[in-house]
């Protein structure tokens, strides 16, 4: 399959590591981005204990990103888990160019670290908890 962008053998490794990470508590995030001049998928900044809120509020106004998420999510019974979740975040006003070589590299970037929990998000506004949430527990 031909492919767009390359992923930072580097980031594949973080996705890695970040998946099997020991969580006791909070959310934790891997903001990823594409280097146009090199096609490639790398690492924009990671981090910890962190609201979606506050992950809604470090994601760009114009530029598309990738977003890794372990999401301490609380299920009804009062037990947690820690799913791994892909959010392809595509703001709108995006270059067309742009929003074209972040969608034509999703899908390989979500198979090749195995992310198979994926919703997009358009708008930063609407990235809750509570919506986050209600995806994960339909």
């Amino acid at each position: 399959m031909s492919t767009t962008c390359d992923i930072d053998p580097n980031l594949v490794e973080k996705i890695e590591a970040f998946r099997f990470a020991k969580r006791s508590q909070g959310n934790a995030a891997l903001i990823c981005k594409i280097d146009k001049n090199k096609l490639l998928i790398e690492e924009d900044e990671e981090q910890d204990s962190l609201t979606i809120e506050d992950l809604a509020d470090l994601l760009p106004e114009s530029t598309p990103r990738y977003v890794v998420l372990s999401f301490e999510l609380k299920h009804d019974d009062g037990r947690l888990s820690y799913p791994l979740v892909f959010l392809y975040y595509s703001p709108a006003g995006v270059k067309p160019e742009l929003n074209m070589l972040y969608a034509s590299a999703k899908t390989h970037f979500q198979n090749k670290v195995g992310l198979g929990k994926v919703f997009d998000v358009q708008d930063a506004e609407t990235l809750s908890e509570d919506w986050l949430r209600s995806k994960l527990l339909k």
